[in-house]
C-alpha cells in the first residue's frame, strides 16, 4: 500500500459521525469482498449508533455467505428485484453513500440511474484500476491491495474510534473483513501483499475463528456443483494453442445442474493449474448477453484482454467482462469461436 492520507481519515470520520440515514452499496453480482467490506463498514455504522443504515444491492448474494448475514441485518438488506421503488426511496431519504468494490457507478447496473442522479455525497473505497473519482466526495483506491475488503481494514485501523487496534473492531465487521478479503485472494493463492498478511495476523490475533470462515466459504456447496465441475474438466474444457484454457457454460448446462449464484466460484482459476496454460477464461450465458471471467498467471494481462475483447477490465490477473447477444456474438453457440479468435489475436499481438 502507498499509504493513507490522515486529512482524508478526518474528513471520513467527519461525515460518517455526522451521518444519520446511511446507505452501502458494492457492484453487480455481489461476491465475498463485495459483501465483506459492505456488511463490514454497516457493523461499523451500528456500531457508531446509525440505525438508520440500509445495504442496497442489485442482485441477491450467493447463499454461501449466508453466515454472515442474521436476520437482523437481512432486514436491512435491499434488493432491487424485491422492491425498486423502496430503494429509490430510501436513496431519497439519505444523506450518505458508502460505495465499495467498484470504481465507477455504472458497475452497479440498474442502481446506476438511481445512485448517480440522487444528489447524495457519496465516499468510494475500492482497489480496481480508473476510479471514477469526480462522483465522488471522498476517495479511497488503493491498487496495490488484495481487494475492497483489506483496503477497509486499513482504513478503519487508521480511525480514531478503532486506533490501530483490531480487537475494537465489531467481531461481525472482523469476520466480514476477513471473508471478503479471503474470498478476493482465492485463500490467499493470489494477490497477497505484506499489508494483506499483517491485516490478517491483526484479524486473527483479535478473535476472528478463521476455520469457521473457511467451512462456509469452500465446505457448504451443493452436491451439483461438484458433477457440473465433473462434468466442465472432462467435457467442456479447450485449451488453445495459445494457451489460453475457456469453458463455455449455456444456459441448459446451468439449469439442468441448477445452478444457483455463487455456485462457480472459483472455477475460472482451475485451468491454471496447468503449467501451460497462461489464461483461463469461463463463460456463463445469461439472458441476452454472456457474463466473462478471465484470470491469468503473471506476464499475462487478463485485464487488458478484458478491455480489449470483452467490455470490461478490473486486476492485472484477475478480471471480468461481458459479450452481449447478438452484437458481439450472434449466438451461444458462437462463444467459442470468438475466444480462439480474440485471444488468439491477444496472445500474438497485444501480449508482447
Amino acid at each position: 500500500m502507498t499509504g493513507i492520507n490522515p486529512s482524508d481519515i478526518c474528513k471520513l470520520e467527519e461525515i460518517m459521525t455526522s451521518a444519520q440515514h446511511p446507505v452501502i452499496t458494492t457492484h453487480m453480482k455481489p461476491d465475498g469482498d463485495a459483501m465483506g467490506s459492505s456488511l463490514a463498514i454497516y457493523h461499523i455504522f451500528k456500531m457508531l449508533g446509525k440505525k438508520d443504515t440500509r445495504i442496497i444491492l442489485n442482485d441477491r448474494f450467493p447463499a454461501y455467505l449466508d453466515f454472515m448475514v442474521d436476520e437482523n441485518i437481512r432486514d436491512n438488506i435491499m434488493i432491487m428485484d424485491d422492491d425498486a421503488d423502496a430503494i429509490r426511496d430510501t436513496v431519497r431519504k439519505s444523506d450518505l453513500l458508502i460505495c465499495l468494490d467498484f470504481n465507477s457507478f455504472k458497475r452497479t447496473d440498474r442502481l446506476q440511474e438511481i445512485l448517480e442522479n440522487s444528489g447524495v455525497p457519496a465516499i468510494l473505497i475500492d482497489h480496481h484500476i480508473g476510479p471514477d473519482k469526480e462522483k465522488f466526495i471522498l476517495t479511497f483506491s488503493e491498487q496495490n491491495v488484495s481487494s475492497a475488503s483489506e483496503l477497509l481494514f486499513h482504513i478503519l485501523m487508521a480511525t480514531s474510534f478503532i486506533d490501530r487496534n483490531a480487537r475494537r473492531l465489531p467481531p461481525e465487521a472482523a469476520t466480514a473483513l476477513m471473508t471478503g478479503m479471503t474470498t478476493d485472494t482465492n485463500n490467499f493463492s493470489n494477490s497477497v501483499y505484506p499489508s494483506t498478511l499483517q491485516m490478517a495476523s491483526a484479524l486473527l490475533e483479535a478473535g476472528v475463528n478463521r476455520e469457521v470462515i473457511l467451512y462456509n466459504l469452500f465446505n457448504r456447496f451443493s452436491e451439483n456443483r461438484l458433477r457440473l465441475l465433473g462434468h466442465m474438466l472432462k467435457d467442456l474444457l479447450k485449451i488453445t494453442d495459445d494457451n489460453v484454457a475457456y469453458i463455455v457454460l449455456d444456459k441448459e448446462t446451468l439449469k439442468r445442474y441448477e445452478i444457483q449464484e455463487g455456485d462457480t466460484e472459483g472455477f475460472v482459476n482451475m485451468p491454471l493449474s496447468i503449467g501451460s496454460v497462461r489464461m483461463s477464461i469461463l463463460l456463463k450465458e445469461e439472458e441476452g448477453k454472456a457474463r466473462v471471467a478471465i484470470r491469468s498467471k503473471k506476464g499475462t494481462s487478463a485485464n487488458r484482454c478484458a478491455a480489449a475483447f470483452f467490455n470490461g477490465g478490473g486486476h492485472e490477473n484477475a478480471s471480468g467482462g461481458k459479450l452481449n447477444i447478438p452484437e458481439d456474438i450472434a449466438d451461444i453457440r458462437n462463444a467459442g469461436e470468438y475466444i480462439e479468435r480474440c485471444t488468439h489475436i491477444f496472445m500474438t499481438e497485444y501480449n508482447g
